[in-house]
């Protein structure tokens, strides 16, 4: 239990969550992934309040991109930066104004009418433009290039969410469409890119709990395979090239992922739930690339499951075993993960294979609503985690003498 200093007040819960990223919106993007689905599932029959030029589905797609995936990636950006250059973190107001104008759009997003859609576009396009500014301050400031893959990442998300905010906007559906799955895309390039940087110091944490020694050190020139393939199979499609290249190439990206999966096998400890999560992320997000490719290709099923199974599963995985990992460390803990953590994480994996294995023809359709179960078991997976890691992320930092 942790001591607090005779005569230091205790520091409010404002305070606390305002102290480092990750304290703030890996809580909020938890509660917005558990509740949006539901309400749009099963509340609202895919259905929002308002009735405007851009269909429902697109609004469900643009709330799970920049609304959901969008906190985890403000406050991803906002703690691992600092930890990567040693730099001073954001905190208190500049967090809060980020917080708010996410929050701004996601208001938009519940409702989904025409004039929300000018609102969100003022919204999202402010914190998306402020993440690769921040990441180019402090790259200048340290005259460093290491921070180059993310900030190429962060300002093709930019791109992509002011296309998607201005077809939003104009009423233009087809140029929505388009942005929202380049947007997906750069989500997938941006977990590759995230995958390669956390993996090797977890993976080293749990073959030697000591830290004494570095006995995970995988091949360098496959460190940003996965990444670098989903920008070629990106730069495809913005570029026009045929159905069937496209297919090849998001193929191929689809195999990069894959082979990071093998990467992973490490002996026995490959089974410990941190590493299988890290690797079942990328074997779900390269699975998905696969048959994306292959349903472009002629295979007897559409796009949309397979686009689920990436981002719904392997992106979902990849961001529900950040939160699982970094609320450990960023509170003064460490592994193994809560039994708790472990069975949100399996969750997850179940919401999304109940979502896709039925429109791929693998499983009957289910019972009642469509999508229902894969709702409620997806907002079961974020709940669970909220409700393990809350105690740890509203109280100050445990120090390692005050743990029990």
């Amino acid at each position: 239990m942790t001591a607090l200093t005779l005569g230091k007040p205790a520091p409010t819960l404002f305070a606390i969550l305002g102290d480092e990223g990750l304290r703030l919106f890996f809580p909020l993007a938890a509660l917005h992934a558990a509740l949006w689905p539901v309400l749009w599932a099963v509340v609202n029959g895919f259905a929002l309040p308002g009735d405007g030029a851009i269909p429902p589905g697109l609004w469900h797609a643009h709330e799970m991109l920049f609304g959901s995936f969008g906190a985890a990636v403000i406050g991803f950006i906002t703690t691992a930066i600092p930890e990567w250059t040693d730099t001073k973190r954001l905190q208190g107001r500049p967090l809060f104004a980020l917080a708010a104008l996410w929050g701004i759009g996601r208001l938009a997003g519940l409702i989904g009418a025409d004039g929300s859609a000018m609102v969100a576009t003022v919204a999202d396009t402010a914190w998306l433009a402020a993440l690769p500014l921040y990441v180019a301050a402090v790259a200048w400031r340290k005259r460093t290039t290491r921070l180059s893959g993310v900030l190429l990442w962060l300002t093709a998300l930019a791109v992509a969410g002011t296309v998607v905010h201005a077809a939003f906007v104009l009423g233009a559906v087809e140029l929505a469409q388009a942005g929202l799955h380049a947007a997906g895309l750069v989500l997938l390039g941006l977990l590759g890119l995230v995958l390669a940087r956390i993996a090797v110091p977890v993976t080293n944490l749990v073959l030697d709990p000591g830290e004494t020694s570095s006995p995970y050190r995988p091949h360098p020139g496959r460190i940003n395979l996965a990444p670098g393939l989903v920008a070629v199979a990106l730069i495809g499609e913005i570029a026009g090239v045929s159905p069937a290249v496209g297919a090849w190439l998001t193929i191929a990206a689809g195999a990069a992922f894959l082979d990071r999966v093998a990467e992973s096998f490490i002996g026995r400890s490959f089974f410990r739930a941190e590493i299988l999560a890290l690797a079942g992320s990328s074997l779900l997000a390269g699975s998905g690339l696969l048959l994306v490719g292959a349903a472009r290709l002629g295979a007897p099923f559409p796009e949309t499951p397979a686009l689920h199974l990436a981002l719904m599963g392997g992106l979902g995985l990849g961001v529900l075993a950040v939160f699982a990992i970094a609320g450990l460390f960023h509170t003064g803990r460490s592994l193994p993960l809560p039994g708790a953590a472990r069975a949100a994480l399996l969750l997850l994996v179940a919401a999304a294979l109940l979502r896709v294995l039925p429109e791929l023809g693998v499983l009957p359709p289910l019972p009642g609503s469509p999508h229902a179960l894969a709702a409620l078991a997806w907002a079961a997976a974020f709940l669970l985690w909220l409700k393990t890691y809350w105690p740890y992320l509203s109280r100050p930092r445990v120090a390692e003498a005050d743990v029990c």
